[in-house]
């Protein structure tokens, strides 16, 4: 005859005094006491893979003794019967999530995503973007629908009105749809494939058809007439835009630009990576046209900001030089432009190579390999061409008549 399993070792007073180890009670139930607390532990052979396993059956001040041996009891049934209790316990967990799912709106998922994602994002214009598309195009359509029901359909109906009409539009709107959807789906709220997955969509509405459109730029020949209009000019704009082609900038780099990032004995700016497109540190060298600039704003400093604004503790707005542009009456191009009017000077006009010409405008290597290899800034080569295209700026190349530079104050 087998001998007769123990059972039921414990009382109510061991579970509060035991001490630290493993404490059977009976028939695989145990009484765990660890520095972290006391609970109790279940183990038991599974009948699916015949491998000993450990199930937690939760802490001894949630369930009592005799709880912790209802709850065994009901383990072993399934044992029994061939199901092992633990892979049960997380089928029930999904089935608990999917159930939850069905309560929770597309919009709080969308509010969920942006809570999670928030922190990564420079700044709050995503938040607010991503606010703005979703309650202009897809919050009327599936806003108050559980994520688990959201499908093709759905989709379709938000992106078909504007898929070939509002490209840009239409693409983030798709791809914001598709990373809350992919979010829940990997939060166990949802099943089956993204229905805003790409090639599901494109499937079903077609492929895209885009031209690109380039900023309106001034050719590079009309620089120095063009430079000698906006340095007979008073104002912070004026100053900025001068600078901001002399430097070959981005807008926001420009009027973002901080005194403590300039360095005017070294004739250098370095632009901090949190202030970059690419997220990484960039140093602009500055010509004497640049520094001329910056030496006469310094004698009028009244902010943290190179190009201060007029509300104290504020840079200019992005607005002030397309303002200026406006009152030029050169409605025809637009200040990011000038990057390009850069761009094309240096390839007809010089014989620098195309990566420092790149280089000087923060662009990012697109060869992985090239980039991988790369690991000077070309900081020498840019500085010569910068002198160079601050020269060609102070030419009007129509009479070949050298503008004047503003005079340095002694």
């Amino acid at each position: 005859m087998a001998p007769k399993k123990i059972t039921n070792r414990l009382n109510a007073l061991d579970v509060s005094r035991k001490k630290a180890g493993m404490h059977l009670d009976g028939a695989g139930l145990y009484l765990q006491v660890t520095e972290r607390g006391r609970s109790w532990l279940l183990r038991f052979v599974s009948p699916v893979t015949g491998n000993t396993r450990d199930m937690g059956l939760g802490p001894t001040h949630t369930f009592s003794l005799a709880q912790a041996r209802g709850l065994a009891m009901d383990a072993r049934a399934l044992i029994k019967s061939g199901i092992d209790p633990i892979n049960r316990r997380r089928e029930g967990r999904v089935v608990a999530r999917l159930d939850a799912a069905k309560t929770s709106t597309f919009k709080n998922a969308v509010e969920e995503y942006i809570k999670a994602n928030r922190n990564s994002w420079k700044t709050d214009k995503h938040e607010k973007q991503w606010r703005s598309l979703m309650e202009n195009y897809a919050y009327s359509t599936i806003g108050s629908l559980s994520v688990g029901s959201i499908e093709d359909e759905h989709i379709r109906q938000i992106l078909n009105p504007i898929w070939h009409e509002k490209l840009e539009t239409s693409r983030r709107v798709r791809s914001y749809i598709e990373a809350v959807l992919e979010r829940e789906t990997h939060l166990k709220h949802r099943k089956g494939d993204n229905p805003a997955r790409l090639a599901i969509v494109k499937t079903a509405l077609g492929k895209q058809v885009s031209t690109v459109k380039h900023m309106p730029a001034l050719p590079y020949i009309e620089i120095g007439a063009f430079v000698a209009d906006v340095r007979a000019r008073e104002g912070i704009a004026a100053k900025a835009l001068e600078f901001t082609i002399l430097t070959a900038a981005r807008t926001n780099e420009a009027i973002g630009a901080t005194w403590n990032e300039i360095d005017i004995k070294k004739s250098v700016w370095i632009i901090p990576a949190e202030r970059m497109k690419v997220s990484r540190e960039h140093k602009v060298p500055l010509s004497k046209e640049a520094i001329l600039i910056l030496n006469e704003l310094k004698e009028v400093k009244i902010s943290d900001y190179v190009f201060p604004g007029s509300r104290k503790g504020k840079h200019i707005s992005n607005m002030a030089m397309l303002q200026l542009l406006k009152r030029m009456n050169r409605d025809d191009i637009t200040v990011h432009g000038f990057r390009s009017s850069f761009r094309d000077w240096c390839s007809e006009q010089t014989n620098y190579p195309r990566e420092v010409a790149e280089s000087a405008l923060a662009h990012v290597i697109p060869d992985a390999v090239e980039a991988a290899y790369r690991r000077g800034d070309l900081f020498e080569k840019r500085s010569r061409l910068m002198i160079e295209w601050a020269k060609y700026c102070n030419r009007r190349e129509a009479s070949g008549d050298v503008v004047p530079l503003r005079k340095q104050k002694k």
